[in-house]
């Protein structure tokens, strides 16, 4: 948990992987311009702080919405990859996990040649050295 202080000087807990979403935050706790597990933001005030925060309720809206975003991703997969690649150039971490989610998702528990087809991967393995990356890997075809 991060302890966020407004303009106000109201304390706010919030979760380590929300407030790492924010560059400023990150950039402050890299920095060590945190007082006492506190980081102070001076120019936002504890309403819209609040806000930006967002409550419980908002975040499982959100996660319902994210969701439903990546099942409609999931029936073009051009669309996809492309959403992935603009995401990735964005440097939009959170469409970027949305994402890579759906993907992961898609090819969960798929045998490695049909993901070799979903990706257009080419085998450049020989049979036998197919063979032997499966017997130095067999928990991972199990």
């Amino acid at each position: 948990m991060v302890l966020l202080r407004s303009s106000d000087g109201d304390i706010s807990e919030v979760e380590e992987s929300i407030a790492l979403l924010s560059q400023t935050i990150t950039h402050m706790i890299e920095d060590g311009v945190v007082a006492g597990n506190v980081i102070t933001l001076s120019n936002i005030s504890t309403k819209i702080l609040e806000k930006v925060i967002g409550d419980e309720k908002e975040k499982e809206e959100l996660k319902k919405w994210d969701e439903k975003f990546a099942e409609e991703l999931k029936k073009d997969q051009y669309t996809l990859f492309e959403m992935i690649l603009a995401a990735n150039y964005l440097a939009a971490r959170c469409l970027l996990d949305v994402t890579c989610q759906a993907c992961a998702d898609m090819i969960k528990g798929m045998p490695p040649e049909q993901i070799r087809k979903f990706f257009n991967i080419k085998n450049d393995f020989s049979p036998e050295e197919e063979a032997e990356v499966r017997r130095e890997n067999q928990w991972a075809f199990e």
